[in-house]
This record gives structure tokens, sequence and C-alpha cells, in this order.
């Protein structure tokens, strides 16, 4: 596959460090002289931009947390004048004041570059025609991914999220041959056209996935029912939405832009720095982002970071695809849980579709984890000794995923709530 950017995208180690430090010293600059919180902070912790001389100086800065930025709303962490703000977006705000993002021209065209980076990482030409099965809102995702495949030159339908059938008829109609949406609304998107008998009349090739994890189980099935290359990229509305890291076609770790980002890997609980290739929390510094630069940025993502380069013939440092979330994490008497954990458990097991739901109560004072999963026949409810050998099945392999004892619950098949977005698929009820 093709490489959009090979000088940023293969360049050497000391090429790279040498453009992240630059731009780092810059940044930090920038968000001393212009932003109240970030110069607050600094000021407390004794460090002035001219402390950074090297990339691992970093650490001097305070790491920045989520509740920080909501509490600049809406526009306290702009560095520039609002009148060079030409875009504005926002997190969905549903556990919270959401958090604003401003953008400037620049912004932009640097955030084409990075979505066509890995865009073709995935697979897209310009060959291809891309349904955009995000919303179309203040949610970055729709717009972020719309311009770098403008950017590559593939032709763009905008349809937005919602209306899954219509969804189907134009992906059939249009010759749509690149998805880009969440992997459970792709899922739904597939389950609705084995439904209409429309798979054989839809020509999609590669998928690109985003605004939420997901399993390598999720990812087989997806393409084993649409027929496409897989792909998932990351990124967050906190340091400029999609377009921080993405696979290639080995699907060996997402590659960060690196000339754009910092990362970092550190420990949770102590927020001290791990060693390169150990499991932690992400952090993430901007480099290049103009209106809200964002220094140490603790996105919550459990991860690793990968420096051999890829087999693709890039040199970026690679992210392991996000294990799970450390403030989504369960505790369930005292064994941690993530959710992609069970979705690891449950996607591709025959019997039962890909949707499911975990709820968490705690009934006397002692939590109790129950999964919910549609059953694909609806006729196994009165089979009873399949039913029971299924349902047997799926509390000894989450036994032995979790080591918890788990209450599975199966359910006639459309009985669980569809997404259009991202799935929220844990109700923790204590």
């Amino acid at each position: 596959m093709a490489i959009w950017n090979p000088a940023m995208e293969c360049a050497t180690r000391r090429g790279m460090d040498n453009i992240q430090l630059e731009r780092l010293k810059n940044t930090v600059r920038t968000a001393y002289d212009h932003v109240p919180m970030y110069r607050e902070k600094m000021d407390k912790a004794g460090v002035k931009p001219s402390d950074i001389e090297s990339l691992k100086d970093i650490t001097k800065i305070p790491l920045t947390c989520k509740q920080e930025l909501r509490e600049q709303y809406p526009f306290k962490l702009l560095a520039v004048p609002m009148r060079d703000v030409v875009r504005i977006h926002a997190s969905s705000g549903t556990t919270g004041q959401p958090i604003t993002a401003g953008y400037t021209r620049g912004d932009l065209s640097m955030w084409a570059e990075s979505i066509a980076r890995l865009a073709t990482a995935g697979g897209v030409t310009q060959e291809d025609v891309a349904q955009i099965s995000f919303g179309y809102t203040l949610f970055t995702g729709a717009f972020g991914l719309h311009g770098g495949l403008e950017k590559i030159g593939a032709a763009i339908i905008p349809i937005s999220g919602g209306n899954t059938e219509r969804q189907i008829q134009i992906m059939r109609d249009f010759g749509a041959t690149a998805l880009i949406a969440t992997p459970s609304y792709a899922m739904y998107l597939a389950e609705m056209a084995e439904k209409l008998d429309a798979l054989r009349h839809i020509r999609l090739r590669v998928g690109l996935f985003g605004g939420e994890g997901s399993t390598e189980e999720m990812r087989a099935e997806l393409e084993r029912r649409f027929h496409i290359l897989a792909t998932e990229n990351y990124g967050l509305t906190e340091v400029l939405g999609p377009g921080v890291s993405g696979e290639c076609e080995y699907k060996c770790g997402m590659h960060i832009n690196e000339d754009y980002f910092l990362p970092e890997i550190i420990d949770p609980d102590t927020e001290e720095p791990l060693p390169l290739g150990e499991q932690g929390e992400l952090v993430l510094t901007t480099l290049s982002k103009e209106a809200q630069p964002s220094l140490r940025y603790r996105t919550r993502d459990i991860t690793r970071l990968i420096p051999e380069p890829c087999a693709c013939g890039r040199t970026q440092i690679r992210m392991e695809k996000v294990k799970g979330r450390s403030d989504d994490m369960l505790i369930i008497r005292g064994v941690n849980v993530f959710p992609s954990q069970i979705e690891s458990v449950l996607v591709g097991q025959r019997g039962i579709g890909p949707h499911y739901e975990i709820i968490v109560t705690r009934p006397n004072y002692v939590d109790h984890l129950q999964v919910k999963v549609e059953l694909v026949d609806a006729g196994l409810l009165d089979r009873y000794s399949e039913l029971e050998a299924l349902h047997n099945k799926l509390r000894a392999d989450l036994r032995t995923v979790l080591n918890l004892d788990v209450e599975v619950t199966l359910v006639s098949p459309y009985t669980l709530k569809r997404f259009e977005g991202k799935a929220k698929r844990v109700t923790d009820l204590r």
C-alpha cells in the first residue's frame, strides 16, 4: 500500500526527535504565554518554558486532566484571538460539562494531513467512494475524517448517522467502497444489510473505524460480514479529534503522527513515566495545534508504545489497540474488569449475536455482574438442552477470562438497543 507522506511517516528516529523538540518548545511557550490555566499550573510547579531543553524535560510539566479542561468552558483554553478561529467542536458532555475545541485554518490543514496519512495506511485511495456514517455534529469524527478523505481525493458521501435502512440503500446505490463509522454501528449496518438481503449488492472493500474501542473479535466479524479490510484509528477532541494514530494493512499497532503528537505512557496510579514498551495510560501533548495546544493530557486510555519499525515501511512509534480505560475499568469484588475483555469472549461465539449489555449492581453490598446477550435464533429459547449448553459455555468462558462468576442472560434477537454513534454497553447501578 502507498504511504501518503514518506518524509514524516518514514523519518529517522533522530530526525523525528529533532522535529518534536523544536515543536515542543514552541508549544510550551505558546501555552504558557497565552493560556492562563497552563501558566498557573507551570508556575505552581516552578517550571518555565526555558526549562524544556530535551524531550525528557516534558515530565517537568504537570499533567492535565479532563476536569481541568471542563473548568475552562467554553473558550478559556484558546491561545489565539477568536477572530483566528474558523471551526469549533465539542465533546458530547455526557458525563459533565462539554470540552470545546477551537481550530485555526492551520489546524484544519494539519488535521486533514493527519487523516490523509492514516486513511492511506488503511487502504483508501482517490478511487474510493467513502460513506461517512458518523454524525455531522459538534462531534469531531465526521468532519475530521471528511477533511482528510477529501485531501486524498476520495468521493465522499456525507450521509451522517442514523436512518439505517437508507444507509444501506445509499451504500448499495452509490457504490460505496469505504465505510467510516463506529465499529458497533458498522456491525448494526452489516446486520441490517443481511436482514434486507443487500450484502451481495454492496461493494465495500475497506472500513475505517473509530470513535470507540473494539476487540480483534469484533474486527474479524466485521471483515467476515462485509468482506473488507477493517482498520482502527484513534483520536480525541481534547487534542484534535481523529487523526492521532491509525492502523495500516498489517494491523500490528496504530501509527502515531509523531510530528503532531508527543506520546508518553504513565502509571495511572503513581503518575510516573513508564519505560518504552510497558503498558499504562497514554498521555498526549500536541506539537502543532495553534488554536488550542494541549500539554500532557491524560487520555485515560490503557495501551503501550511499540518502537520497532513496521513491515509497511513506516518508522513512527505505534500504539497498541486500546485495551480499556483507566476510568471506565470496572472493579468487581476487587477484580479489574474491562468491557473489552467481555466483548472478546462474546463476539464470534456460535449461537449469539454481536450485541450485548453489561449491568453492574450491588445487592446486599456485594458487587454483581450481569451480561445480557442476544440469541441469533429465537427458537433456541424452546430447546432447553441447547440453550443450557450455550449458557454454561458462556459463563465458563467469561470466568476463565475474568476470574469472576458472571450472570449470563440470553435474550431474544433484536431485544437489545442498537447504537448509531458510540455504543454504551455498561450500565452501572451501584
